[in-house]
C-alpha cells in the first residue's frame, strides 16, 4: 500500500513539474510571463512618463505614448495629490508591473520618501482616459 501511494505522489509531482515547464516555454522571450508577452495590462516601470492623482488611494499613470493605467493603492497615500513627481519601484523580481504587489509608488513628502504599495491595476480604455482628462 505504501508503495502505491508513493508512486501516485511521484506521478502527481512529475505532472506538476511538466506543467510548470510548459508554462515557462509558452512565452516568446526568456524571463517574461505569458501575460507580459501578450501585453495584458503589463508595463515596465521605467516606461512611466507621467501621473495624475485621482484621490489618496488611486493614481493614473501614463505609459509610453498612448497607454494609461489606473493604480489602486493599499490604503491612503498621503501627499500623492501634492507631489510634483513620483517613482515606481518594481518589487516582483522583474521590471514588469502586471498586477498589484508587483510595484510600489515612491512619493516624496516633507519627512522623507513614502512607499505606497499597489494593490491592483488596470489599463484604462481610450474613453475612460478622455473622461478623466475632461474633469
Amino acid at each position: 500500500m505504501v508503495y502505491s501511494s508513493t508512486r501516485i505522489l511521484m506521478s502527481v509531482m512529475l505532472g506538476a513539474a511538466s506543467f510548470g515547464l510548459a508554462a515557462c516555454a509558452a512565452t516568446d522571450e526568456p524571463g517574461r510571463s505569458a501575460a507580459q508577452t501578450r501585453g495584458d495590462s503589463c508595463f515596465r516601470a521605467a516606461d512611466v512618463n507621467g501621473f495624475n492623482a485621482v484621490d489618496d488611494d488611486t493614481v493614473n499613470v501614463s505609459v509610453g505614448a498612448s497607454q494609461t493605467y489606473q493604480l489602486e493603492l493599499f490604503g491612503n497615500c498621503s501627499d500623492i495629490d501634492w507631489a510634483q513627481r513620483i517613482g515606481i519601484r518594481a518589487t516582483g523580481g522583474s521590471s514588469w508591473v502586471c498586477q498589484g504587489l508587483d510595484a510600489e509608488l515612491i512619493v516624496p513628502s516633507p519627512i522623507g520618501p513614502r512607499q505606497c504599495q499597489i494593490s491592483s491595476l488596470r489599463r484604462l480604455s481610450d474613453e475612460e482616459v478622455r473622461a478623466s482628462r475632461a474633469r
